[in-house]
C-alpha cells in the first residue's frame, strides 16, 4: 500500500485546493487505497522529508523502493500502472497527458499567481492595477480552454487523469468566481467534482481540517 504526505492542517480550511488532492483523487478513481501521513509545516522543513521532497513540499508518495514527489509525476506514475484514467489507445492516452501538462505548464501558473496576489497583495499601491493584468491572462487561457472544450464532457473522448489535472487547477478560481463567466467550463468543473470518487478524496481531506479543528 503507497503512503502519501498531506498537510497536518488544512491551510484551505478544507476546500480541497491543497495538491494532495490531486493524488488522493487519482488513487479514487483507480480504487487504490492508501496511508496518508500528515505533516506539519515545519517537519517539511526538517531532513527527514527533505529526503523525500527536496523543495519541502507535499505530496509525496512512497511505494517500497520507489519516492516521488510533484503530483503531477504521481497522478501520471498512478495513472500509468493502473486502469482507469487513460486510455489504451496509444494515441488517445499520448494525449491525455498532453492535458495533464497544459493543466500544470499552461494554466496554473498564471492562475495561481492570480491567486497569490489576491491572497498576499492586497496591502501594494498596485494591487489593483496588478490583479487587472493578471486576470486578463487567466481569461485568455479559459477563453482557449472555453473554445477547444465546446459542448464536449471531457477534454479528449472520456474521463482521463488530463480532466483530473485541469479540474483541479480550474477549481483554484473558486474564491475569485472568475470561472463562472465562462459556463462550459464550469459546468465542466462540476462534473468532475460529481464523480463519486472526488467526492470520496474530497471528504478524506476534509477529514484532516476537521480533526485539526476538534482538536484545539
Amino acid at each position: 500500500m503507497p503512503t502519501i504526505t498531506a498537510f497536518e492542517n488544512s491551510p484551505d480550511r478544507g476546500k480541497g485546493q491543497a495538491r494532495d488532492m490531486r493524488v488522493r483523487w487519482a488513487l479514487e478513481e483507480v480504487g487504490l487505497p492508501c496511508d496518508v501521513r500528515p505533516v506539519s509545516f515545519a517537519a517539511m522543513k526538517d531532513p527527514a522529508h527533505l529526503a523525500l521532497h527536496p523543495f519541502g513540499q507535499i505530496p509525496t508518495y512512497e511505494d517500497g523502493d520507489l519516492v516521488l514527489f510533484e503530483s503531477g509525476a504521481i497522478v501520471l506514475h498512478i495513472a500509468e500502472r493502473h486502469d482507469g484514467l487513460l486510455p489504451k489507445d496509444a494515441n488517445a492516452r499520448s494525449r491525455a497527458i498532453a492535458w495533464m501538462f497544459a493543466a500544470l505548464n499552461t494554466l496554473e501558473p498564471p492562475i495561481v499567481e492570480f491567486g497569490m496576489t489576491m491572497l498576499f497583495e492586497r496591502d501594494k499601491g498596485w494591487y489593483e492595477e496588478r490583479l487587472a493584468v493578471l486576470k486578463d491572462r487567466v481569461r485568455v487561457r479559459l477563453g482557449e480552454l472555453s473554445r477547444r472544450l465546446g459542448e464536449a464532457e471531457w477534454l479528449d473522448g472520456a474521463f482521463s487523469a488530463g480532466d483530473l489535472m485541469m479540474v483541479t487547477v480550474l477549481r483554484r478560481l473558486n474564491a475569485s468566481r472568475l470561472l463562472e463567466e465562462y459556463p462550459d467550463l464550469s459546468a465542466y468543473v462540476a462534473r468532475g467534482e460529481a464523480r463519486p470518487a472526488f467526492r470520496r478524496a474530497f471528504d478524506a481531506q476534509l477529514a484532516v481540517f476537521t480533526a485539526a479543528s476538534t482538536s484545539r
